[in-house]
């Protein structure tokens, strides 16, 4: 039982500083990851990014994934065959599903991120981070997605998942870190004494607050960086628009 994301982002934390990490990047999947990768990010002393992924819906049946995007330049799309197959999708009709799930994807991006590009993670070693996972299908899609990026390693943190996912994403990964795997696993929010929702607001401020921590740590008299201003920007959109 965690108390809440923060506590359970400094037991990984703890854990992860055990390990020689070359150029460690966090990457934190919104929005129930940031909070946890944000303290990570803070004890390791390493850049806080987001990795955003967004689902593509089979034909009828929209919370059965064909494919997912993942942001980047370009984006990703990480194909599921087997869903592929047994609905006999051609490539045309896949364009046109990924189409349709585009502009969320962007919706998404400039909200969190504005015009900054993802942070580069060629040779460096890939912090994935999540609240928790029951199936692990979007991580999955977003270790995938990083392998095409060019990474020294790809290592998964998560505070909570039933062990065969586990098993499942150290297919996938160099290395998964996971601090508890309960035999019978419940819903994420019973692993957790506080697990409030987050809205971009929330998650915006976070990022702030770590770019402003990073900012100050590299001797720069707590001026604001690109990264944190360009966050600044979104937040006070995200909180207008909620």
């Amino acid at each position: 039982m965690f108390r809440d994301r923060h506590e359970a982002g400094q037991r990984l934390a703890l854990e992860l500083a055990k390990l020689t990490l070359q150029d460690p990047v966090v990457l934190a999947l919104p929005r129930g990851g940031v909070p946890v990768a944000a303290e990570m990010a803070k004890a390791l002393k390493a850049p806080l990014d987001l990795i955003l992924v967004r689902k593509v819906g089979a034909p009828g049946n929209p919370e059965l994934a064909v494919a997912a995007i993942v942001d980047g330049d370009p984006p990703d799309v990480v194909l599921n065959r087997e869903i592929v197959e047994t609905y006999g999708l051609r490539d045309d009709a896949l364009r046109v599903l990924i189409a349709g799930e585009r502009p969320e994807l962007e919706r998404r991006r400039t909200t969190y991120r504005g015009e900054l590009a993802p942070l580069s993670v060629a040779g460096k070693t890939v912090i994935i981070v999540d609240d928790g996972a029951a199936t692990g299908t979007t991580m999955k899609v977003a270790i995938r997605a990083m392998k095409r990026r060019s990474p020294r390693k790809i290592v998964v943190a998560l505070p909570v998942a039933p062990a065969e996912t586990v098993t499942d994403l150290a297919q996938e990964a160099d290395l998964v870190i996971c601090l508890s795997q309960p035999a019978r696993f419940r819903a994420l929010s019973y692993y957790y004494v506080n697990f409030p929702q987050l809205s971009d607001g929330e998650v915006l401020d976070i990022m702030d607050e770590v770019a402003r921590a990073r900012a100050g740590s590299s001797g720069s008299n707590g001026r604001r960086q690109p990264a944190a201003h360009a966050a600044n920007k979104s937040r006070q959109k995200a909180r207008a628009e909620e």
